[in-house]
């Protein structure tokens, strides 16, 4: 039996999405242009990579090199259950390969936590700027796991540049901003907008940004526009979208919202 859902994410670095739950599939040896980074979340996956012996289970995060042939199994009759990302092939670096290869796996409940959270983000009509800042996580603790030098960073203390990037977002709530732009206006790195910012005004970029599409959503309610309408002219992905994150922040449906202010005006 397979279960098999994929699809291709709308951020940087990452070329695919693939969720799968296999039986009593085998994967026979092969090489893929990307990185594979995979979570187990059911089972044991035994796999030869590079000619050696390895596992993968619920214990740790496995990356998986690109250019390099690999295989992969169950090791019981009840299969297994995995989450899995492709990584453009230049996301981590050539330079790399070698250290994945021999190790491929990282017992680290930080990154499988941030990686499960990112997989929940990717989730087709996800916000767009939670996915990217998610990613900008992961991929740094990959490269500290890969460098042999995971650390726990400093908190990032720069008000200047997390007023700077909160003005940028109110002047483009309905457009939006990319953490990479925002990295590259500054000169810093993605990691470290989103850490000044949440130090600085008490949450990260993609909340603050969410809130004020909400802000923007109830107006444009208020005003009259039909509901339908709201989520584009908002910024949201779609209507099931904003009516998720509207009914969070206001515990109602965005019609619902505009069908009260009917009754109370009338």
């Amino acid at each position: 039996m397979s279960e098999v859902v994929a699809w291709r994410p709308d951020v940087p670095g990452l070329t695919e999405v693939f969720h799968a739950h296999f039986t009593d599939h085998v994967y026979p040896s092969h090489t893929h242009e990307a990185w594979t980074l995979l979570l187990v979340d059911d089972g044991v996956v035994r796999y030869d990579l590079d000619r050696h012996a390895h596992g993968a289970s619920r214990a740790e995060v496995t990356l998986l090199p690109p250019g390099v042939p690999h295989d992969g199994r169950s090791q019981s009759p009840d299969g297994f259950r995995k989450r899995v990302l492709y990584l453009a092939a230049d996301t981590l670096g050539a330079d790399r390969v070698g250290v994945a290869v021999d190790q491929p796996g990282f017992d680290d409940d930080a990154l499988r936590t941030r990686l499960s959270a990112l997989h929940a983000a990717l989730r087709p009509g996800g916000d767009a700027l939670e996915a990217q800042s998610r990613w900008a996580f992961v991929r740094e603790r990959l490269v500290q796991h890969l460098d042999r030098a995971v650390t726990t960073p400093p908190g990032a203390r720069d008000e200047a540049l997390a007023d700077r990037v909160r003005d940028l977002l109110d002047a483009r709530v309905a457009e939006g901003l990319a953490l990479d732009e925002a990295a590259a206006l500054f000169g810093v790195s993605a990691t470290h907008v989103v850490r000044a910012f949440t130090r600085r005004h008490g949450l990260p970029p993609h909340r603050y940004l969410t809130g004020r599409r909400i802000d923007l959503a109830r107006r444009l309610l208020l005003d009259g526009m039909p509901a339908a309408e709201v989520a584009g002219a908002a910024g949201f992905a779609d209507q099931s979208h904003l009516t998720r994150h509207f009914r969070r922040m206001i515990a109602t449906t965005p019609a619902a919202y505009a069908r009260s202010a009917t009754r109370s005006a009338g």
